[in-house]
């Protein structure tokens, strides 16, 4: 007598799963490029056709999507990309900032060799990137230093409230490197941080990655 779940129905599973990721990346991306713009009606209608998915799947993502920030559900009128207002994304760039100085800290206390290599090849791929005027992946690749500096910093209570934080504010920062200017200054900063993590420079990286996020929010340097 077999029990549990039948091999065919744990590849449904599966696609399922694999369905609902993907419906989720494509959905997220498209709020943080601004593809969905801020304040905007969602469309569900054209969403499932562009995706070639029925209500279900788009609906659970949207879901997720408003646990993180990106969407607003609003009973009987349907969801709508969230918009932040003026003040609201100055206090969470200023709280960023403090946080992602925090992680630098305790990153340059905590961080390995190897991860340190990794941070760097990321920069490396960032730069090419850039290089070839590929935005969408520079910013994947932006946002992956970040999140392997909060990871080093060793610090589960702290990477809860930067992830948090981050999902609320990743459109602006996508939107903030559209100058060549700020495109130089966000890598000559980068280059900086990994400079202070090999040296194990906390005060130093703090300082950087502060007044890096100011920037990014449109906020003076300190």
């Amino acid at each position: 007598m077999s029990s549990g779940v039948s091999p065919l129905g744990e590849l449904a599973r599966i696609e399922r799963m694999h369905l609902h990721d993907t419906v989720l990346d494509h959905l997220r991306r498209f709020v943080i490029e601004g593809t969905l713009k801020p304040g905007i009606k969602i469309n569900e209608r054209e969403l499932c056709e562009v995706l070639g998915i029925s209500r279900t799947p788009l609906r659970e993502a949207l879901k997720v999507l408003a646990m993180e920030g990106l969407i607003e559900l609003r009973p009987n009128r349907g969801a709508r990309v969230a918009q932040m207002s003026d003040v609201e994304i100055r206090e969470t760039f200023e709280l960023m900032s403090g946080i992602e100085a925090f992680n630098g800290q305790l990153a340059c206390e905590r961080i390995t060799d190897s991860e340190v290599q990794t941070i760097r090849s990321l920069h490396f791929q960032m730069l090419q990137a850039k290089a070839s005027d590929d935005l969408s992946l520079y910013f994947e690749k932006n946002a992956a230093i970040h999140d392997a500096i909060s990871l080093a910093a060793r610090n589960e209570t702290l990477r809860k409230t930067y992830l948090t934080l981050n999902r609320k504010i990743q459109a602006v920062r996508y939107l903030s490197n559209r100058t060549e200017e700020k495109w130089e200054r966000a890598i000559h900063d980068h280059e900086a941080m990994i400079d202070a993590l090999e040296k194990r420079d906390g005060e130093r990286l703090q300082a950087i990655l502060r007044n890096h996020v100011l920037d990014a929010g449109g906020l003076p340097r300190i």
